[in-house]
């Protein structure tokens, strides 16, 4: 935030009515922390999305949330039975989606090849759950939520673009199909063509920052805590932010 803040008032100062465009919005900890009047947040994860478009209809859970293996693989098992049978995006499946990623290991969000969330139960001494996100919902209403592939986002000339993919790590299964080398580069050139202000972060592996660099971006360095790992591991991660202004800001 402290990197993010400035850049988004001086865009915001050129633009008043300037968009947030996240195209992996994960968790929203950037645009809670901007609060943007306009936002476009992307994920490529549905369950997530669905969380968030009910948070905007004032979302009450009526779940009993407990912090117990038995009830953990119980509501795992009804949560892939609702996906299997097409019915994902119920507030059945949204309650459940946010009591198994509470709860679950590390707090991963995986699904295997064939859809399904296998994280196993996270042993947490004490969760703090919360049922009424109504107070949420006029913040909510103002931004638009997608699902789908960045590419197919549409950029207008005034947005902020903040991209914040799975890193260049080995776990890269958020979503069923996962999030290859590949995807970096096809991500990387995207932003690169985009004439928009553009923010991307990702681990500082080798090939991440040759990437960046190659593609004209200013790179910044630091260290930053894995709030989010498949080992445990807490160890301090050299993160990069690649920026690219554009020409008028």
């Amino acid at each position: 935030m402290p990197h993010l803040q400035p850049l988004w008032e001086v865009h915001r100062t050129r633009y008043p009515k300037a968009r947030l465009v996240e195209p992996f919005c994960g968790g929203l900890a950037v645009t809670l922390g901007l609060l943007p009047d306009r936002a476009l947040l992307n994920d490529i994860n549905p369950h997530l999305i669905s969380f968030y478009r009910w948070i905007q209809q004032g979302l009450v859970i009526d779940l009993k949330m407990e912090n117990d293996s038995a009830t953990y693989y119980a509501y795992r098992d009804r949560f892939n039975a609702l996906l299997k049978a097409g019915k994902g995006n119920s507030k059945e499946a949204v309650a459940l989606f946010y009591y198994l990623n509470h709860t679950g290991y590390n707090g991963l969000c995986r699904f295997n090849s064939g859809g399904a969330f296998n994280v196993p139960f996270g042993r947490y001494k004490h969760i703090s759950y919360q049922a009424d996100f109504s107070a949420y919902r006029s913040l909510f209403q103002r931004w638009t939520f997608s699902s789908g592939d960045f590419e197919a986002l549409r950029i207008q000339e005034s947005d902020f673009i903040y991209a914040d993919p799975p890193y260049d790590v080995p776990f890269r299964q958020y979503a069923a199909d996962g999030f290859s080398w590949e995807d970096q580069l096809r991500l990387a050139h995207w932003l690169a063509a985009l004439p928009n202000t553009v923010v991307a972060s990702n681990q500082a592996t080798e090939r991440i920052v040759s990437l960046y660099d190659s593609l004209g971006f200013t790179l910044y360095f630091l260290d930053a805590p894995r709030m989010i790992s498949c080992t445990g591991d807490r160890t301090k991660a050299k993160e990069m932010l690649a920026i690219k202004v554009a020409q008028d800001d």
